[in-house]
């Protein structure tokens, strides 16, 4: 079976095709600058690989030019687009509404449309792709939608819901939704394969340009840091994480800002890139600090210690606390924020061996020494992967 995995933006479209019975990708790529120009990249399995500039007016146009480069020409790798037994779309917020992955119906578009007041970023571009590749592919295609906020919907009240009038939660739904839910299931998945255990407590620590951690017990999510939207929890690469709310009043008296406008400082001027004025990218931030910019150096101490707090405040909330993993583009690559985090932690049952830290970059590999208590792992995560599966699980059953 092969399936086709989508993750869209409002202007970019990344694909991947996987082969499920061996669960390796034939082909990936991205269609980029989609309603402006248009660009798409491509690369095959066995090493092909292509770019070039081809008008996208909108993502239908995107899908037809994916599936030409998929079928015809040096990048084919399939005869025709009946090969591709279904699509898996990444779905970024479905709300109370979806707890797991399911199949996409007119109902669920709908109600994916709905939810867009929650995520007016994420959603609505999501909503075109789905409804483009159905317009490309027919309705007899198969298509599932795998939603980010599902892992998360495990969550006791006690951890999702926001301690303001109660009637906010009733009528508008605000709470503490959480992201990044199909890297957290899928790593804490494969640590629990790895170790042959379903009963672990992990904290899942995934780490990029958005970064949220979760308290994953027995497979379940008990807590995330990501809440309403993806600007709760950690400093991230231009998001600040959370502050205090009466900040926002401040800044908008003091710089004369609009509500929107002081979101939109929050959400794209702050994080890493706010405190250190250089970049939101780790690498020119270590570059820096090395370079003896302290604040460069602040930016990644702030980073590292926020997420000392949470693997601490979680693991309370768990009653106990068997692994950390890292993952994401920072935690899977980035040596020096996982030695300052966990290097000093003997005293909660890390014993970190940095050793076995400097070598275990993009590859997984436990970094703690033998015999550590609380053993702590660096798993490469693998979202569309995991979409691929349920896509697969859920296609299967329609048989």
């Amino acid at each position: 079976m092969k399936i086709l995995v989508v993750n869209a933006g409002s202007s970019s479209m990344k694909y991947q095709l996987i082969d499920m019975e061996t669960e390796t990708v034939i082909a990936k790529g991205l269609c980029e600058r989609i309603g402006i120009s248009g660009n798409i990249s491509h690369k095959t399995a066995d090493g092909r690989a292509l770019s070039y500039d081809t008008p996208f007016p909108d993502h239908a146009a995107a899908f037809r030019e994916m599936i030409k480069v998929l079928t015809e020409g040096e990048g084919k790798v399939i005869n025709s687009m009946d090969e591709i037994a279904a699509v898996g779309h990444r779905g970024v917020h479905g709300g109370e509404k979806f707890a797991s992955s399911l199949l996409i119906t007119d109902e669920i578009l709908d109600t994916v449309d709905e939810l867009s007041s929650l995520a007016p970023l994420h959603n609505p571009p999501g909503l075109v792709a789905m409804k483009a590749s159905q317009q490309v592919f027919g309705k007899d295609k198969p298509m599932v939608a795998v939603f980010d906020t599902a892992f998360h919907q495990t969550m006791p009240e006690k951890a999702y819901i926001y301690p303001i009038p109660y009637e906010y939660y009733e009528e508008y739904r605000f709470r503490r939704y959480g992201f990044h839910g199909t890297s957290h299931r899928f790593v804490s998945a494969r640590l629990a394969e790895i170790k042959g255990r379903n009963d672990l407590k992990i904290v899942t620590c995934h780490l990029g340009n958005g970064s949220s951690i979760a308290a994953v017990d027995a497979g379940r999510s008990v807590d995330t840091s990501m809440g309403l939207t993806p600007l709760e929890g950690i400093i991230m690469g231009t998001r600040s994480g959370t502050i205090d709310p009466s900040l926002l009043r401040a800044m908008a008296q003091q710089k004369e800002l609009s509500l929107d406008e002081v979101t939109t400082v929050l959400n794209k001027q702050s994080g890493l890139l706010g405190v250190s004025g250089v970049s939101n990218d780790q690498r020119d931030l270590h570059a820096a600090a090395a370079g003896g910019n302290k604040r460069a150096e602040l930016a990644i101490d702030i980073q590292c210690y926020q997420i000392k707090k949470y693997i601490g405040s979680y693991a309370a909330a768990m009653g106990g606390l068997d692994a950390v993993i890292f993952t994401g583009g920072i935690g899977e690559n980035d040596e020096v924020v996982r030695r300052k985090v966990c290097e000093d932690m003997q005293f909660f049952g890390i014993d970190f061996d940095a050793a076995k830290n400097d070598a275990g970059s993009r590859k997984e590999s436990r970094i703690t020494a033998d015999g550590s208590r609380v053993e702590v792992w660096v798993i490469p995560t693998n979202e569309e992967l995991l979409i691929a599966r349920d896509t697969r699980d859920i296609v299967s059953k329609l048989k």
